[in-house]
């Protein structure tokens, strides 16, 4: 029964732990896309040259904590699905 119980707990951090990381992912990608739908509407435009420059800025910034994110993300879903 106590091992049982300590294995819902585990269970429990567990998931905790993948919904953290999932959330910094979706924090992340709207950002992005905040950044890129700011940029839509000035398409026909001609666009200050620093604008393109600082989307791309903000996505290749970040990539590697994306990354990051996604490794530990897969990690905790094998984990959580090898329970």
């Amino acid at each position: 029964m106590a091992n049982s119980e300590r294995q819902l707990g585990e269970l429990a951090r567990m998931e905790a732990a993948r919904r953290k990381t999932q959330h910094q992912l979706d924090l992340i990608d709207r950002q992005i896309t905040r950044r890129v739908t700011a940029l839509i509407p000035l398409l026909g435009r001609r666009l200050p040259r620093t604008l393109p420059h600082q989307s791309g800025t903000l996505t290749a910034e970040r990539q590697p904590e994306v990354d990051a994110l996604t490794r530990n993300l897969a990690r905790e879903d094998a984990t959580i699905a090898a329970l």
